[in-house]
């Protein structure tokens, strides 16, 4: 498989990934999320789709990028994509935590070990390819946002 063809793969992956996670968003957003008291540095919510949707293509630009590495070093490119896979996965997972079962605590516990894992998978991603590490700086950095929001919103909620 050829480099464009990885980084396709990847940047459609995370696009699936973020369309699911957005399913759980979307029927709470109206109902919900709209009923919550929110801090003052709450963006509007048609902010929300348009940085997603960013940040899943730097993410899958990125983990193409690793993944074309993977002749000069099988074992950690597997290693840097498993961490991405996994917190891939809790991205998800928090959307369905936060926005489908409504648990804005249980969603905070769950984006700091999301973010842990990120900043693991950031300082791999770095040394495998720079671009790599730096296309996941401005999603490291919304995800450090969102853990703020996701706590004041508990905390404005409990």
């Amino acid at each position: 498989m050829n480099k464009y063809t990885k980084i396709l793969t990847m940047i459609t992956t995370c696009l699936a990934i973020g369309y699911l996670s957005g399913m759980n968003t979307k029927t709470s957003i109206a109902t919900w999320y709209v009923l919550l008291k929110k801090p003052v540095f709450n963006p509007p919510n048609w902010v929300f789709a348009p940085v997603w949707t960013v940040l899943y293509l730097f993410m899958g630009l990125a983990s193409g990028l690793v993944w074309n590495k993977i002749g000069f070093n099988k074992t950690t490119v597997r290693n840097a994509l498993l961490f991405f896979a996994i917190q891939l996965g809790l991205n998800a997972l928090w959307s369905y935590l936060f926005f489908g079962l409504q648990n804005t605590f249980l969603a905070l516990l769950e984006i700091i070990v999301f973010w842990l894992l990120l900043y693991e998978t950031y300082l791999k991603f770095s040394k495998i390819d720079k671009i790599a590490g730096y296309l996941m700086v401005p999603y490291f950095i919304w995800v450090s946002f969102a853990s703020v929001l996701n706590a004041s919103i508990w905390w404005l909620n409990r």
